[in-house]
This record gives structure tokens, sequence and C-alpha cells, in this order.
């Protein structure tokens, strides 16, 4: 199995960086712009897109989640542990983007490949 190594411009690792930083404020609209918009144009935009998208899909679904067991008294500890891993892991990604370094994020469901 070959893996390609993919460079990016610093076009590429600018939006690549706003884009993870926009999920923090932004949830996971600025992801999927940025998918949308340039999937055909730059692989590495594209890979770290889809991978902003995936965590931000799955900070959505543990929020309602844990909004759901808000009624349970767990949900009042579990939201804001989710909403600074979200912080973490985004600032985390920029930071690797910036580099010009690929990110995964961890614990993240891979809903779009």
């Amino acid at each position: 199995m070959t893996t390609e190594i993919i460079v990016p411009n610093n076009d590429d690792k600018n939006i690549a960086t706003i884009t993870h930083l926009g999920g923090t404020v932004f949830s996971f609209i600025p992801a999927l712009i940025v998918w949308l918009l340039k999937k055909d144009d730059s692989a590495y935009l594209t890979a770290q897109a889809k991978e902003a998208l995936n965590f931000q899909l799955t900070v959505l679904l543990a929020q309602f989640v844990a909004g759901i067991l808000v009624w349970l008294l767990i949900g009042f500890l579990l939201v804001p542990i989710i909403w600074l891993a979200n912080i973490v892991f985004c600032i985390i990604a920029a930071i690797s983007t910036s580099k010009g370094e690929t990110y995964r994020y961890p614990l993240t469901l891979r809903l779009i490949n």
C-alpha cells in the first residue's frame, strides 16, 4: 500500500487552519463550506475539511446526547466537557495545519469518507 504525501501551499494551510478554528464558533458550517467549494481543487483541503466536518458532526451528536442526559443530571457534567474538548482539539488541529501537517481528530465518527 502506497501513501501519497500531500504538500500544501500557504493558501491551503491558511484555509485549513481557519476551517478548524471556525468549528469552535460555527460548528460544522465552515468545514462543510470548504469541503463543498474546494473538494476538487486541493487534496489537502479536502482531507482536512472532511476531518473537521466529521469531528464537528461528532461533537454535535455528543452535545445532543448530553442534552438528553441533562434530565438524568449527568448531562450537566458532559456538556462543558464536550465544549472544552471541542475548543482544545480544534486549536491543536489549527496549529498542526498551520504547519502543513495533516491532523486526525481522536474519538471521531468517520461519517464522511
